[in-house]
């Protein structure tokens, strides 16, 4: 009993640091792993038994796969191909979900929105629509692909927790009979229906951020309510000293965007930029701010600045935003040293449909956060070949791509997915296989396999693997499940299923897929036995109820990824998706029992 105890105040410890986003999910589920290794309750085998587990080798090797299709251009290739066929708006929404779906049938739902966001930009820049109708269809595309293939996080969990219990596990296409009518639907759904509550943040006839003029980029970002040109004054303290000694930015959180200086544009001014007499600067700044900068001998010019640097020799403007899992988040930009090392100036920064333009030195970025950069696009692809950033441009998305190795890495991936859909090797031997062979036909090399892997998701994976074993010994998988039981075993198998389900897909919207599989799999395993249903049936609605993550963006990482490329808001997500959210329920209820039995 005290074990049980314990099991569940670090369950609860850790749920609530996941939720709040006080500790990486990484850290709290490695946190936990050690809580239960030092209270006991798992031997030193079975706390390091995640990192053995096929389940991981699986995960590790889809990310190898995945970049060997990104680095060839095959999933850019497949998203073009797809939306040439687009028509109206509504066509083009259901390509996109579609796109986003079939990416996700095989590579890791992450990567696959990823990988299609600079077409999407592209796409929204040539029809002049919204980026706001396109990303979030192409997030849901992801996760609706997900349900139906055994590729997907929460399903290799699942599988697991199956394997564990000593019931047959699924196999590559075991989700496809139930998975695919629900892209069916998430499809039909979103070009018919949900379209109508996407918003529209950027009006159409303006078209997207990367083709307006300097005037049209000042009214939709308000750059004009800070944009302020100065002129270093005749005998000012800083004629003939650098720019960092000015501190306008460690000082006074402003901006130097340009020096113009006989009639050029000096883009992103380095710290050692020297400064001369009559020079006009280009800055970002309030109107409080400009009795300090005369002080500083910065005179402020009563005409309303010009805009044209924006758009002035091969400089243009990108949205960049974080990475999945980037190692940028919770940084802010002078940490980043995005100026000095890209030659990119940070111009403004898009959060929660609200655009920030001074102080952004002092903003740790989230995820969610767009970037407005001002640069070249060489200094853009440079950014993004760091791995921290993604650059929101069709053009830059070509950068670095094998194109000639194309063949070669669609080769590998059927050949992975035929091998584990016939089980002549288990899925994990099968995908493992299939990243080795891309490293060997050149798709990819092998520190590229390494830096592509997902190390946090491997880590979160291997450690939360070991908790389902701790609920056992525990004996709270079994408590969990027969209270559960013992609420509704009078209303019979269906009734228990269904409430797994729902209260799987509740969960997922703020937990997390990882986590609620983990914990509900064996629960649900155990709730099969006790009420005579079928596990595997059981298993799989845990499973479902993981990917119906539709009403928040903090229910998986693709929606959190869309957010600032879109400019949505929390409620933009529970608005478009919760009708489908029920949908989806209602299906994936009335098929589980055709399909697989109760």
């Amino acid at each position: 009993m005290l074990n049980w105890a314990i099991l569940v105040l670090l369950l609860i410890a850790a749920t609530a640091a996941l939720v709040t986003e006080r500790l990486r999910a990484d850290l709290a589920a490695l946190l936990l792993l050690m809580g239960l290794a030092a209270t006991g309750i798992l031997t030193p085998q079975e706390t390091f038994s995640g990192f053995g587990r096929q389940a991981t080798i699986t995960i590790m090797s889809v990310f190898i796969l995945t970049a060997g299709l990104t680095r060839t251009g095959a999933t850019r290739a497949l998203g073009i191909r797809l939306v040439r066929l687009g028509g109206s708006e509504g066509v083009v929404i259901a390509l996109f979900v579609l796109a986003g779906a079939v990416l996700s049938l095989f590579m890791n739902n992450i990567a696959a929105a990823a990988a299609l966001m600079p077409a999407a930009m592209g796409v929204a820049e040539q029809r002049r629509i919204s980026p706001a109708k396109l990303m979030m269809p192409l997030a849901f595309g992801t996760l609706l692909g997900g349900m139906a293939t055994l590729l997907t996080t929460a399903n290799i969990l699942v599988n697991s927790a199956l394997r564990d219990a000593g019931y047959a596990q699924f196999g590559l296409l075991d989700f496809a009979p139930i998975g695919l009518p629900l892209v069916a639907i998430g499809v039909l759904y979103m070009a018919l229906i949900g379209r109508r509550a996407l918003p529209a943040h950027i009006p159409a006839e303006m078209g997207s951020p990367s083709v307006l003029t300097a005037d049209e980029l000042a009214r939709l970002y308000g750059l004009a309510e800070r944009w302020v040109e100065l002129r270093v004054a005749p005998g000012s303290n800083l004629a003939g000293g650098v720019l960092a000694d000015a501190g306008l930015g460690s000082r006074l959180g402003v901006n130097v965007v340009a020096i113009r200086r006989q009639d050029r544009f000096h883009l992103a001014p380095g710290a050692n930029e020297r400064l001369q007499e009559g020079d006009r600067l280009l800055v970002q700044a309030r109107q409080e701010q400009l009795e300090d900068l005369r002080a500083l001998g910065l005179e402020p010019l009563p005409d309303e600045p010009s805009l044209s640097c924006l758009s002035s020799g091969d400089a243009r403007l990108f949205e960049v935003i974080p990475a999945p899992r980037s190692l940028a988040v919770g940084k802010a930009l002078p940490e980043l040293h995005i100026r000095e090392k890209y030659g990119l100036n940070v111009i403004a920064l898009w959060r929660e449909g609200r655009s920030r333009r001074v102080g952004l030195g002092e903003i740790p970025l989230r995820n969610g956060d767009a970037l407005l950069v001002l640069g070249t696009l060489n200094q853009a692809r440079l950014l993004e070949s760091e791995g921290e950033f993604l650059v929101l441009a069709e053009a830059a998305a070509t950068a670095g791509l094998r194109p000639q190795r194309m063949p070669h890495a669609i080769a590998v991936m059927g050949a992975a997915v035929l091998v584990a859909s016939f089980g002549w090797l288990a899925p994990s031997e099968a995908m493992l296989a299939g990243a080795l062979a891309m490293v060997l036909v050149g798709a990819i090399t092998m520190d590229e396999a390494y830096l592509s892997i997902e190390w946090r998701t491997v880590f979160v994976v291997a450690a939360m693997l070991p908790v389902g074993v701790a609920m056992s010994k525990t004996g709270m998988t079994q408590a969990i499940g027969l209270a559960l039981v013992g609420w509704l075993k009078s209303s019979g198998p269906l009734a228990v299923m269904g409430a797994l389900l729902v209260v799987t897909a509740l969960l997922t919207q703020f937990v997390g897929s990882t986590t609620v599989a983990v914990i509900l799999a064996p629960v649900a395993i155990q709730a099969a036995g006790a009420v005579g249903g079928n596990p595997r049936t059981f298993a799989l609605a845990v499973a479902y109820g993981c990917s119906l993550a539709f009403l928040t963006p903090l229910s998986h990482p693709a929606n959190m990824l869309v957010m600032g490329p879109g400019g949505y808001k929390f409620s933009d997500y529970l608005r478009v998706g919760a009708l489908l959210e029920l949908l989806l329920l209602a299906a994936v209820l009335a098929l589980l029992p055709v399909v697989w039995g109760v």
